[in-house]
């Protein structure tokens, strides 16, 4: 007998009540589905491979914010969906589905929601994962499908959102068009309107809780940069100094933060050459005096991306070094000042490039100036309304948070080959920007010699 922590509660394959045994077929169970469009819930006979389940394995778990702040997310989402005609919502991204219910899902070739009405939210989740979703579920309600039967996952999509009337949202930057039309399956004449733009929206706006969060990860951002430069020497390779920089942010997130999942913390460290490309993976590349190296530490707690990135050299710099190198301090400086409320992000962008138009070196800038924090990864969540880009129209406001990374890139064989980028941390108040980034950049600190 199974414990009570694992129940099919009255739940199995969405079919047609007259539907035969074949149903259980994707194909002919979809036929029959599009045919009759009214099911019911119907366990089948002699099936004792469930369909769907409720697992609640243990308690729950302590959550990343406070009940108050995550059922005002879903306030908002309400909001806007009452005001806009729609009656449901399904989510399938990273991003969404952790935002609005604290649940960072691990894919592995599974999808996963959160389908959301105005009077429930509730995570689909796949069996794989047991418990452990429904004990990050404090504020909504959590479903799980099996490995058992074809697309069981929209077997719970169509029981959570087939019964709404109106229109039906779902994340058009997000969902496959396979998916897409599996879920008009579960929702057969509605009308589907997108919701990726408008919670990326919500999201850019940090309430005080998000912003706490964030300020703790760059905190430990800047621990891991102090661990990257004590292991910067000589011969040493770049997987050996990423990895004590990796070490020590997740020591520091599980000493700040013991109630926390340790996921997905990492370093890039870059040197030489590698140094071209700001997302350029570590390699084994050996360290050798003069050498331009890039620092990038990247604390992933709950789902919420902070970094911190930093020129730098081992031993010595050249002449040519120091002079790009200046060049990019003086726009990160510069940048820094220009983040405050009521500033259009294309505005900072064109002054920007007047300094390194000044200087000659224009062209060798690689990206924008900076992005907006908080749901992100280098996987997901991108909240591209907040750049600091020449194509970018926002106008900043308090609650918002946003880097300041300028980046040049001189070609390999050129004196002074290689890239540069500093990068801070700005949280957007009522009058001005803090800079919650404490570790300090430039030639008078960060050309180490150990």
């Amino acid at each position: 007998m199974l414990s009570s922590a694992f129940r099919a509660v009255g739940r199995g394959i969405v079919v047609p009540s007259s539907a035969p045994s074949y149903a259980l077929t994707s194909k002919r169970w979809r036929q029959h589905w599009q045919a009759k469009q009214q099911v019911v819930y119907k366990t089948l006979d002699g099936d004792d491979m469930a369909h769907l389940m409720n697992v609640e394995n243990g308690g729950k778990v302590k959550p990343t914010f406070s009940d108050a702040e995550m059922n005002s997310r879903l306030t908002k989402l309400r909001n806007y969906m009452s005001e806009n005609g729609i009656e449901g919502v399904l989510f399938t991204s990273y991003h969404n589905i952790n935002y609005f219910s604290d649940f960072l899902y691990c894919q592995f070739g599974r999808p996963y929601g959160l389908a959301v009405t105005h009077d429930k939210a509730t995570s689909i989740s796949a069996l794989i994962d047991w418990g452990q979703p429904w004990r990050r579920a404090n504020v909504c309600d959590n479903v799980v499908f099996t490995d058992w039967h074809r697309d069981n996952y929209w077997k719970a999509v169509q029981e959570e959102l087939g019964n709404v009337t109106g229109k039906v949202a779902c994340e058009f930057d997000h969902i496959s068009l396979d998916h897409l039309r599996k879920f008009q399956l579960c929702v057969p004449g509605r009308e589907l309107v997108d919701i990726g733009g408008p919670t990326m929206n919500m999201r850019m706006l940090k309430s005080e809780e998000e912003i706490q969060q964030i300020t703790t990860c760059a905190n430990v951002a800047d621990v891991g940069g102090a661990a990257v430069v004590s292991a910067m020497k000589e011969g040493v390779g770049e997987h050996e100094v990423a990895l004590k920089g990796t070490e020590a942010m997740v020591k520091e997130i599980a000493l700040r933060t013991p109630h926390a999942e340790l996921r997905d913390t990492w370093v890039w460290f870059q040197s030489g050459i590698n140094t071209d490309g700001a997302h350029n993976p570590v390699t084994t590349r050996k360290l050798e005096k003069g050498d331009i190296c890039s620092i990038n530490t990247f604390p992933m707690m709950a789902g919420y991306y902070t970094a911190l990135e930093r020129t730098a050299f081992v031993d010595h710099a050249s002449e040519a070094h120091l002079h790009y190198w200046e060049i990019n301090c003086m726009v990160h400086r510069r940048g820094r000042e220009l983040i405050k409320p009521g500033v259009k992000c294309k505005d900072i962008a064109i002054e920007l490039n007047d300094i390194y138009r000044q200087h000659g070196v224009l062209k060798a800038r690689s990206f924008g100036y900076g992005h907006s924090f908080g749901v992100l990864c280098h996987y997901y969540g991108r909240e591209a309304a907040l750049e600091i880009r020449e194509d970018i129209e926002t106008v900043l406001e308090p609650g918002m948070v946003i880097s300041m990374e300028p980046m040049i890139v001189v070609p390999e064989g050129q004196p002074g080959a290689g890239g540069y980028r500093e990068h801070d941390i700005l949280v957007v108040g009522e009058n001005d920007a803090e800079n919650i980034t404490g570790f300090p950049f430039g030639p008078e600190h960060l050309i180490v010699k150990n």
